[in-house]
């Protein structure tokens, strides 16, 4: 297998991840009947992100070097709060 064909596999899992955040964002909100985001649209999110990231170094694309590693923060950043809201409620549930 020939470096090419192994960075298009890395940058189709990257957008395969992307595609799983979508379809677990869509399958959560059917089945409580509203629109939720669960936590695992951020974990696909970063995961997505970060190898689409790999991808477009590898590539040497600037449009998508600066859109990726700005999306990545922004996922990370919601994995803080989502974090930091758990541990406040896990505090409050123990006092």
């Amino acid at each position: 297998m020939s470096a090419e064909t192994i960075w298009l596999v890395i940058g189709f899992l990257g957008q395969g991840c992307f595609f799983l955040r979508f379809l677990v964002q869509w399958l959560s909100s059917e089945r409580e009947g509203r629109s939720v985001i669960p936590i695992a649209f951020w974990y696909f999110s970063l995961a997505g992100g970060l190898i689409v990231l790999m991808y477009a170094i590898h590539r040497r694309d600037p449009v998508f070097i600066v859109g990726q590693t700005t999306g990545t923060f922004i996922y990370l950043r919601n994995l803080v709060l989502i974090a930091r809201e758990r541990r406040a409620e896990r505090a409050q549930v123990a006092s």
